[in-house]
C-alpha cells in the first residue's frame, strides 16, 4: 500500500467527511472507493471502444435476421419519442418491408412517429 498526499478545497473536504460518515467508512476508504469507481468507468469505456472496433455490421445483421418478427411483449415497446425511428435503423431492410406490408394490410394499426 502506498501513501498519497492530497490537497482538497475545504468545501470538498467537508463534503467528503460528511459522506464518509454517512457511509460509516473512513475518509481514506471513501476516497479509495471513489477512485476505483472512476477508474472502472473509464476502463469500461476503453474496453467497449476496443470491442466495438472488432464488431461487424454484417454479422450483426445476420443475427438480427434470426430474431422472430413478432409484436413486442407488453411493456417492451419502443418509447414513442424517437423510438420508432431508432428501431428502423436497427432492422434489416427486408424486415422493415415486411413490417410496412403488415401495417398496410391491417390499416387500423397506428404508426409511431418520432
Amino acid at each position: 500500500m502506498s501513501a498519497l498526499s492530497l490537497r482538497l478545497p475545504e468545501s470538498l473536504h467537508s463534503k467528503v467527511r460528511e459522506l464518509a460518515a454517512q457511509e460509516d467508512v473512513s475518509i481514506n476508504q471513501f476516497i479509495a472507493t471513489a477512485v476505483a469507481e472512476k477508474m472502472s468507468a473509464l476502463l469500461t469505456l476503453e474496453y467497449l471502444e476496443e470491442r466495438a472496433k472488432r464488431g461487424s455490421r454484417a454479422h450483426f445483421r445476420s443475427i438480427l435476421r434470426r430474431v422472430p418478427d413478432v409484436p413486442a411483449l407488453r411493456g417492451d415497446e419502443w418509447p414513442v419519442e424517437g423510438g420508432a425511428a431508432s428501431n428502423k435503423r436497427l432492422q434489416p431492410r427486408k424486415a422493415r418491408r415486411r413490417a410496412k406490408t403488415r401495417r398496410s394490410k391491417k390499416q387500423k394499426a397506428p404508426r409511431l412517429r418520432g
